[in-house]
């Protein structure tokens, strides 16, 4: 088959054999690209398999440049073209197959990425294992989609004759630039350092809950160099790496998303106590947002006019305690109000009447 469609090409002029080699190869190869993701399509669908939807989803675009620029490499030698514009189009070719390669290899991550997600879901309760995993695989991921780059970069630089004698007239001086390079970039340095120890010592996780600098909010992104914060007013809130390895914050999910929400109050001395408690347990009985674990009044202070109790109820994660504490809040005021209004804060006076007045004539005796 190969000799046959050789002597065919011979028969033809260099340069129309050369374009039909050219357009042939990338044409089949874009048609065989389609075959194949139909056939992943269909079977998506009829399977519902996360691997095929999202090697559709993510490698559609890149093999669309992959597949056909391999089969011209493949079949470049049909070409009748001179050996000096034979070797261009192999140099051009070559590059075009080392960069399309390291795209699909960039997007074969996230394949791996999806298949990961799919058996480990952020969204399941008690999820701190998935997180930690989720954390590393973040940052593993971006140290893999750079080396990738760098690689294929550098492959093609080196595909230059003369880039690798610049290249070979640069180690002999690596030692200074690196000094120097160190000294340009050594914020950065200390940031990338930083997100291999939170990658994989994980002070935070994504998906934690944090307070930094007053504010409330889930990690949502780790990057290079910098982690995003979701506040809880869908702001974002970014701080470089080294933030979290420098200076104190809170994690109030660092071993369980459980948390203990407070409530205070500030109520007369004549409030009975105990009618609180019974109160707040028929409270907790009643919501769904009481994860069952903790529910209690304490009087944590006896202030000059007023009582201050604390009221503590657990639940299973921030965003919930918030919403606990409001509720139990809300509730335990307005049964006060109804059963208890003289028990409401109030401040006691004791007015002194006026000195009886002497008439003017008993005076005048006196």
């Amino acid at each position: 088959m190969k000799d046959y469609a050789t002597r065919l090409l011979d028969q033809l002029p260099e340069s129309l054999t050369a374009l039909l080699v050219i357009g042939g190869s990338l044409l089949l190869g874009w048609l065989l690209k389609v075959g194949i993701f139909w056939l992943l399509r269909a079977y998506e669908r009829r399977t519902g398999s996360t691997l095929a939807g999202s090697v559709v989803r993510h490698l559609g675009r890149a093999t669309a440049f992959f597949v056909p620029v391999l089969l011209l490499a493949v079949l470049l030698p049909l070409a009748a073209l001179a050996p000096g514009p034979l070797e261009a189009a192999r140099r051009v070719v070559g590059i075009a197959s080392i960069v399309t390669f390291a795209w699909v290899l960039m997007q074969a991550v996230d394949v791996l990425e999806d298949l990961v997600l799919a058996h480990y879901r952020l969204d399941r309760d008690n999820n701190l294992s998935v997180r930690k995993l989720l954390t590393q695989l973040q940052f593993v991921k971006k140290i893999g989609v750079s080396l990738i780059f760098f690689v294929a970069l550098a492959l093609v630089l080196m595909s230059f004759a003369t880039v690798r004698r610049i290249g070979a007239g640069l180690l002999t001086s690596a030692g200074i630039v690196s000094v120097i390079v160190g000294f340009a970039a050594q914020r950065s340095l200390s940031n990338l350092l930083a997100g291999f120890q939170i990658a994989f010592t994980q002070p935070i996780r994504i998906d934690d809950v944090l307070v930094v600098e007053g504010e409330w909010g889930r990690v949502e992104e780790i990057t290079f160099t910098n982690v995003i914060m979701k506040l809880w007013d869908e702001r974002r809130l970014v701080l470089p790496l080294d933030y979290f390895i420098e200076k104190p914050f809170q994690n109030w999910t660092r071993t369980s998303s459980q948390l203990l929400g407070t409530v205070f109050l500030h109520v007369d001395y004549s409030l009975p106590v105990e009618a609180v408690r019974a109160e707040l347990a028929r409270i907790v009985v009643g919501t769904p947002r009481w994860d069952g674990r903790v529910a209690l009044v304490h009087v944590t202070d006896a202030q000059e006019r007023t009582l201050q109790l604390r009221i503590l109820v657990s639940a299973a994660d921030a965003s919930i305690a918030f919403e606990l504490r409001c509720e139990v809040r809300e509730k335990l005021v307005a049964f006060i109000q109804t059963h208890y209004p003289e028990c409401l804060p109030k401040t006691r006076a004791v007015v002194d009447g006026p000195e009886p007045l002497v008439p003017a004539s008993s005076a005048l005796l006196g």
